[in-house]
């Protein structure tokens, strides 16, 4: 038997070999490349941390200057191509880190953290005739952001009107008074600012308020003497734990435009007319010094302008079908200038003017009465109705005034605000809903949140 013998092929030698060396290189070069992607993707990561960080600096910038814009305010009667230079001046005011440049506002760079390079700058520019627009870089070393958003002209919400009485100076009640609504008690609520002083609100007697009484102070104090002595429907410390509170958000005291009605007075009152007998006047001017005191039945019909000085009495009664508008200076307090009702006083809204020439222009001016800045009103008879808000620097009621006010009482003075006797006032404000007349609203800037949109760069 033959030996069996194996054949080996000396071609497949090293084959093995050259196989492993291309799975060897094949691998090196998938390490090298995902060690390369790996490294792309940390710088990536990177990156995008460094422009968060950016992003998050334009954030903070914008809730920085959402604070001071809050802060701007302007009067109503800026006419519409002054109102961004209002605006301007405002918040440099309110910021004086910022400076105009040209047509905008420049707030230079602010550092946020030094140590980092965090920092953002902005630009207050106007986008239209109602809106301005803010634009803020936030900067994170070489990386920058921008976020822009606008803001709209608005009027302040929370107005004095929501009141039936709100007076800068603190209130005082003496006697048998009681403020009440005619609807609702809550028409007959209280705002009180009393800045200057820590007596924000005495009641004494037999006197109350039905509605309640917010209080700007946070210091401030209330004073009830008397077992009647009330607010909200309760007496003693219930009465000022339940219906008082302090502290609250100021309230906008809008500012009284007379210059507004002075076109309606064309007829003249001076030292030469009889103010002793019965009279009926039709949009007058009473000019400066005349001092008059109508001591008969007055019928005043449109307009009464007063100029300041001036101190106008009615011995009488008075019976007004229109407004009564004092010139004087709303920072006045001195009580030089007077407006004094000692009789009766009769109400109508202008809407019940005749319809005549004189008055076509006046019967839509609705809800104020009176709108005396300077002036001291005083009424010491009664009335039946006032039709609309009663506004002055220092005002009183005493002996036996007392009626239904179709408005509000609004006080300019820091002095204190004077209510005794038998001064029983009931509020009807059912259904206001606009500025009364004369009055001029707060102008101040809304954020529009929708306008939100971020830059990847800042344009000018």
């Amino acid at each position: 038997m033959r030996p069996t013998r194996q054949v080996v092929s000396k071609r497949q030698c090293g084959f093995a070999l050259i196989i492993s060396m291309i799975f060897v290189l094949v691998f090196s070069a998938l390490a090298v490349s995902m060690a390369a992607i790996s490294g792309v993707n940390g710088q990536v990561a990177l990156n995008q941390q460094k422009a968060d960080s950016a992003r998050a600096c334009a954030e903070s910038g914008l809730e920085v200057l959402r604070y001071w814009l809050s802060r701007v305010s302007f009067s109503g009667t800026t006419p519409p191509a002054d109102m961004f230079d209002r605006a301007k001046d405002s918040f440099i005011t309110a910021y004086p880190l910022a400076y105009p440049v040209t047509s905008a506002v420049y707030i230079p760079p602010v550092t946020l953290d030094s140590t980092n390079g965090k920092s953002f700058s902005a630009w207050i520019s106007q986008l239209d005739a109602d809106t301005l627009q803010l634009r803020i870089t936030g900067t994170y070393g070489t990386f920058t952001r921008t976020i822009r958003v606008d803001y709209d002209y608005g009027q302040r919400a929370n107005s004095v009107f929501d009141f039936g009485v709100a007076t800068k100076g603190p209130l005082s009640l003496s006697g048998n008074i009681e403020l009440d609504g005619v609807n609702v008690s809550i028409e007959s609520s209280v705002y009180i600012e009393s800045e200057n002083s820590a007596l924000a609100l005495s009641i004494i007697g037999n006197s109350q308020i039905a509605g309640d009484v917010s209080i700007a102070n946070p210091i401030a104090a209330v004073d009830l003497q008397g077992g009647q002595a009330g607010i909200g429907g309760e007496t003693g410390d219930e009465a000022i734990d339940n219906h008082v509170e302090f502290g609250v958000a100021p309230s906008e005291f809008p500012e009284p435009d007379p210059t507004y009605f002075e076109p309606f007075a064309t007829n003249i009152v001076d030292s030469n007319t009889d103010t002793s007998s019965d009279i009926v006047l039709e949009n007058v001017r009473i000019l400066a010094g005349t001092n008059p005191t109508f001591s008969g039945h007055a019928t005043l019909k449109g307009i009464v302008f007063i100029e300041t000085p001036n101190v106008v009495t009615f011995t009488g009664s008075a019976d007004v079908i229109g407004i009564i508008v004092g010139d004087g200076d709303i920072e006045d307090d001195s009580g030089i200038n007077l407006i004094e009702f000692r009789g009766d006083v009769s109400s109508a809204s202008v809407s019940e003017l005749p319809d005549e020439p004189q008055f076509a222009d006046l019967r839509d001016e609705t809800g104020t009465f009176a709108m005396a800045p300077g002036f001291h009103l005083s009424f010491g008879g009664s009335f039946d109705t006032i039709n609309g808000a009663i506004a002055g620097n220092g005002i009183e009621f005493f002996g036996n005034a007392g009626g239904i006010i179709n408005g509000s009482i609004i006080n300019y003075a820091d002095e204190e605000m004077v209510l005794s006797g038998n001064s029983d006032l009931y509020f009807n404000r059912s259904g206001t809903t606009e500025v009364p007349a004369g009055f001029v609203p707060e102008i101040i800037l809304a954020y529009n949140p929708a306008s939100y949109s971020e830059m990847s760069a800042l344009w000018y």
